[in-house]
């Protein structure tokens, strides 16, 4: 892995390290043994086999919790905007159960990250939680088997324990915001150290990102041996590119998914979302505002301040994880020259090699709405 780090490193953090295979589009609607295929909001890759898993965010609503496992045929995708899914192959289903070994009940859980422990072969994977007025959910990382099976939690520190007011926003609330927790995990290459973080600030740290405001969200780790939870640090989240085209409407800026290179280097992926915002260039080249824009960071923790045990960072002096552009996808374009129109992409991957060169892949969230669609994004490391 020392050697992706490196070419990563060597060039400048723009686009010509990373290079656009293509994309598939699975359009919403699709199922699979009788259940609608979407919102996959992680994907990882089983170099053992070639193949792929991949977790629904489906609260246990349209189906029971899952996973998926698929194969990609990179050969089949295309820098298009119309690329199809001949390259997308479903093979198998596996039902999320929870700690007492019972299927969750509807709306009790919100699966949002998966990674494959090839060590000790379990599967890590992360449950967001909630705050609203309908109840508070912790967020949780737990343990699985490969057939679902519960197999362990890590213990979370209290102060990411949502309490206090549904908004987050009162004097005294703790925890983090709603649907703004744990979407990510992340497993170093030594096979030591599991990482998530929340998406957004904790509610005693701050607000959530706005338009010309970011947030300080919290990177986790947890011993993966001991499962202790261990160093933690801060990652600036940036601002809102743009607002929505109606002001009041919901936008968003967040980290939905890290990949670890190394034990302090990571990618992460920032996406921001906006309703109805014409999206820079794609609205006038593709006719398809999807409010999405997707960017990768490289992150390094050296010489960052470890935060673990601090309840609230207001006040305190510290010193966040580096953080520097790799690629704002909305730079893609197809081979007709219309730039890549970006759905909700919150997986990130390491693939198989393409033409000799390692790959990134990509999966979109449709969130199970028509107007959305689950997009596989292939890149090669250059």
């Amino acid at each position: 892995m020392k050697w992706l780090l490196a070419l990563l490193l060597a060039g400048s953090a723009h686009a010509q390290t990373l290079n656009y295979i293509g994309q598939q589009i699975v359009p919403t609607g699709a199922s699979f043994r009788g259940l609608p295929v979407g919102g996959l909001s992680s994907i990882d890759h089983v170099p053992a086999t070639g193949h792929y898993l991949a977790i629904s965010d489906d609260r246990s609503d349209r189906g029971p919790a899952r996973f998926y496992e698929l194969t990609l045929d990179l050969s089949k995708f295309r820098r298009s905007a119309s690329p199809g899914d001949a390259g997308v192959g479903w093979v198998d289903m596996t039902s999320i159960l929870d700690l007492d070994g019972q299927p969750f009940g509807r709306n009790k859980v919100d699966p949002e990250s998966l990674r494959l422990d090839t060590r000790r072969n379990l599967i890590y994977w992360s449950n967001e939680g909630q705050r609203t007025s309908a109840g508070f959910q912790n967020p949780t990382v737990r343990r699985m088997t490969l057939d679902g099976k519960p197999a362990g939690e890590f213990p979370v520190p209290a102060y990411y324990l949502p309490s206090g007011s549904a908004g987050g926003l009162a004097a005294g609330d703790m925890g983090v915001h709603n649907n703004l927790a744990f979407e990510s995990i992340a497993i170093t290459p030594d096979g030591k150290t599991l990482w998530t973080m929340s998406e957004n600030a904790l509610a005693q740290d701050g607000p959530p990102a706005a338009l010309g405001r970011g947030s300080r969200a919290r990177m986790l780790s947890f011993d993966l041996d001991s499962g202790k939870a261990g160093a933690e640090y801060v990652y600036e989240v940036g601002p809102l590119p743009f607002p929505p085209a109606r002001p009041g409407d919901f936008a968003t800026n967040g980290v939905p998914e890290m990949l670890a290179l190394s034990e302090h280097e990571f990618i992460v992926i920032e996406r921001a979302y906006a309703v109805g915002a014409d999206t820079p260039g794609i609205a006038a080249q593709n006719k398809l505002p999807t409010g999405n824009t997707i960017k990768l960071f490289l992150v390094d923790t050296r010489g960052a301040t470890d935060v673990s045990g601090w309840p609230s960072l207001k006040g305190r002096d510290l010193v966040p994880v580096k953080r520097r552009l790799l690629l704002d996808l909305s730079t893609l374009k197809n081979d007709d020259g219309s730039v890549l129109a970006l759905d909700n992409v919150e997986g990130l991957t390491l693939g198989p090699l393409y033409e000799g060169k390692r790959t990134l892949i990509l999966v979109s969230d449709n969130n199970f709405n028509p107007a959305q669609f689950t997009q596989f994004i292939a890149l090669t490391i250059d």
